[in-house]
């Protein structure tokens, strides 16, 4: 039972306990008139006019469905659908379960020369850290390797080769939310953004000068045309630098401008071919650590004669579970559906993965038939839910022993601690919200939506679930969805 309801739970059953029972029948039946008089004019401003609404909210306690408005119409989720990912892992996985890479070799080490290859197997780790290399180039040394006469092989073996799920965009390819998916992938940071790399653009000293661009990881293989310019101070208000890459390649264009008294800029990009890149950063890394590498980086799976060298471990699901959840991180969501069918269905495949959580979200009281699922992260303009079962699951989960981690991932309305807040930090600040919604965002073009648990300032304790379609204004449909809440939030339920 999780301690931050266990509260919650006491505070409802003060509050109820404090209130005598007709009283409590005039005020709900005030609250559910008000409640619906307020929604609906919500639902009638300009800001969600042509859209589709679907609202949906449950006792937390009981279940009990107290509002819906379109809660049985199928809709686009977004990022909702990494809900339905995380306690699908969470369930077939386990919060202890970690991801892990081996290091292997081939051949013999004679005076320092290693006449053989260095393999590494990737499996499915997204938490995996140049640190980690830098560990790898670490025990390669004390073993008294300073010279590799072969080639370092990638093994992504593990999921299949299929880098993109069905319906992600071309233009999203470049972008860290659309990532290629690899058993062997590497993060530029502890966001776990794996299969992206980091740049830092940075003024030049003088202004008509091109700017300085770092790379985080450095790799030999990703290579950058910079024509970012440095302009005086006074030129414009807003640097206009733009990063991108062609299909099928690993070499960046960087174009405009900034200002010679901007603070550095960082844009986090997808690269090409995830476990080549991995290998590119590790032959850095060795050679960092004074290990020259004399063959080439490939891919291919570790020989049977490949000797153990070593093997790291992720951190366990559940501390993945915050940056994958408060961050809406894509990546993880696609490699836990692929681990999952690799782990269930024993085929590391979008197909094998969504199959396994349809029979999570069947065993959970959900009929999967009514969904379209297309992939783990919701980015698909095609992922179909109903507002009325992704509340029923948030329900059901309450009960498991995993649901402490799954709540404590989820992003906290106006919390400024960016670990704390994650999506929903700089919203429902200053309101009665703040503090008292745990939830998951989702947007994609058209697309915004939010669904997860609320405490009532009564102490009541609520499920809830709004998914907003075909719709223009992002920043004003946050506005509304956050006046729904605090509907809620007031009234108690009471809809």
């Amino acid at each position: 039972m999780h301690k931050r309801w266990v509260v919650i739970w006491t505070m409802a059953f003060l509050f109820i306990q404090g209130t005598g029972p007709c009283a409590a029948g005039d005020r709900e039946g005030r609250g559910k008139k008000e409640t619906d008089a307020k929604i609906a004019g919500i639902l009638q401003a300009a800001p969600l006019k042509g859209g589709i609404v679907a609202i949906s909210v449950r006792s937390a306690d009981t279940g009990e469905l107290l509002y819906e408005q379109n809660g049985s119409t199928l809709l686009h989720p977004a990022s909702n659908m990494k809900l339905l990912t995380a306690a699908a892992a969470l369930e077939t996985l386990g919060g202890n379960a970690r991801f892990k890479t081996g290091v292997y070799r081939t051949g013999a080490i004679e005076n320092g020369t290693l006449y053989g290859d260095i393999y590494i197997q990737g499996g499915g780790d997204p938490a995996l850290l140049k640190s980690d290399l830098a560990d790898w180039a670490a025990e390669l040394k004390k073993q008294g390797i300073r010279r590799i006469q072969g080639d370092l092989v990638g093994d992504d073996s593990r999921y299949d080769d299929i880098r993109y799920s069905l319906d992600l965009p071309w233009s999203d390819e470049q972008e860290y939310y659309g990532a290629q998916i690899s058993a062997l992938t590497l993060s530029p940071d502890r966001d776990y953004d794996a299969g992206t790399a980091i740049f830092e653009v940075a003024p030049a000293k003088k202004p008509g000068m091109k700017a300085r661009i770092k790379m985080v990881p450095e790799s030999g293989m990703v290579k950058l045309d910079n024509h970012v310019r440095t302009v005086p101070d006074s030129k414009q208000e807003e640097d206009d630098i733009v990063i991108s890459r062609a299909h099928g390649g690993n070499t960046f264009t960087a174009s405009g401008t900034i200002t010679a008294d901007s603070a550095a800029v960082r844009q986090w990009k997808a690269v090409w071919d995830p476990a080549t890149w991995v290998l590119s950063v590790f032959k850095k890394t060795l050679e960092e650590n004074g290990i020259t590498v004399q063959g080439t980086i490939k891919t291919g799976r570790v020989k049977d004669a490949a000797v153990p060298v070593l093997f790291s471990q992720s951190p366990p699901l559940s501390s993945i579970m915050a940056p994958f959840l408060k961050f809406s991180n894509n990546t993880i969501a696609e490699m836990l559906v692929k681990e999952m069918g690799k782990t269930e269905k024993g085929e590391g495949s979008w197909e094998k993965g969504l199959e396994v959580i349809r029979g999570v979200t069947r065993n959970f009281g959900v009929d999967p038939d009514l969904m379209m699922l297309r992939d783990g992260s919701g980015i698909s303009h095609a992922d179909l839910v109903r507002a009325n079962d992704l509340t029923a699951l948030l329900y059901r989960i309450q009960e498991k022993d995993w649901f402490p981690c799954f709540f404590d991932a989820l992003p906290v309305a106006g919390a400024e601690n960016r670990l704390e807040g994650g999506t929903l930090r700089n919203r429902f600040k200053g309101t009665a919200a703040a503090g008292r919604v745990f939830a998951k965002t989702g947007s994609i073009t058209g697309v915004s939506t939010l669904s997860g648990y609320m405490q009532a300032t009564s102490g009541k304790k609520l499920i809830f679930s709004i998914l907003i379609n075909n719709v223009l204004d992002e920043e004003a449909v946050h506005q509304a969805e956050e006046q729904i809440v605090l509907q809620f939030i007031n009234q108690g339920g009471e809809g």
